[in-house]
């Protein structure tokens, strides 16, 4: 695998640059698909080169397994909460998605065949570029444990923590930002095929805040299918690893059975 880090698809004005990293097969025949990662860390912390938590033992690793399985994999950044309030870090990915566009090619990849997959406040990012009108098409979206509707979480809940740091204030607070946020709104016909995959046990980003979304979107008229995960935590906690390594193979197979050959 051929990993090439630091490049630089986007500046803000007061800000860092932002960077992202791309990972690749060392030979391949032809454009491969592609997977847009875009990391959790409750719209606060940890690093694209990081890959999720329950992952991280593995061997080979998350980013190898990708590649492994004819995937050019596109890890990117975005501002944080402490540096950015909502709606930066979508600016931010949905930049990510256009670069991936214009340049993925270079790189092997297949702009016309990309899947983005995205974590926790990840998965919410994901899930924003494949609502989002202006940004590039991607071919689906798969979602582990999204937090997507942040007006629905009591400000007591400790679910609330990061989403409100996001938005500046507590939620009850600020109901045209958490109605600006919220993804299940942003659901419509035309939107890409979405998986998520959610534990019903989840605390930090509760089992109804993926069942929202994928609701939404199949009364708009969308594809969505809702894979519940029992009794795991978030980062699919209580489960042992060969369950999430499943999980991880029912994603990439749906990542491929989205972005076939053109």
């Amino acid at each position: 695998m051929i990993v090439e880090r630091g490049i630089v698809f986007a500046e803000r004005d007061g800000f860092r640059h932002l960077e992202l990293d791309v990972y690749r097969p060392i030979e391949a025949m032809g454009p491969l698909p592609v997977v847009h990662q875009i990391h959790g860390g409750g719209w606060r912390r940890s690093h694209r080169g990081l890959a999720p938590r329950e992952t991280r033992a593995w061997t080979p690793s998350f980013f190898e397994r990708m590649v492994d399985a004819g995937f050019v994999v596109v890890a990117s950044s975005y501002r944080f909460s402490g540096e950015a309030l909502f709606p930066a870090a979508i600016d931010d990915v949905v930049d990510a998605a256009r670069w991936i566009d214009a340049n993925v090619v270079r790189f092997g990849g297949d702009p016309s065949r990309v899947v983005t997959f995205g974590q926790s406040a990840g998965g919410y990012l994901a899930a924003a570029i494949g609502l989002r009108d202006d940004a590039p098409r991607t071919c689906g979206v798969v979602c582990w444990y999204p937090l997507t509707d942040p007006g629905a979480i009591a400000d007591d809940d400790p679910a609330a923590d990061f989403p409100s740091q996001w938005l500046g204030a507590p939620l009850s607070t600020v109901p045209e930002l958490t109605a600006a946020a919220s993804l299940p709104a942003r659901a419509h016909a035309g939107a890409p095929p979405f998986l998520i995959q959610h534990g019903t046990a989840d605390t930090m980003a509760p089992f109804d805040q993926g069942v929202r979304l994928h609701e939404a979107l199949t009364a708009a008229g969308a594809t969505s299918t809702l894979e519940s995960v029992a009794d795991a935590e978030h980062f699919f906690g209580g489960r042992d690893d060969a369950d999430i390594v499943a999980v991880f193979d029912r994603a990439l197979a749906f990542a491929r059975a989205v972005s076939p050959p053109n």
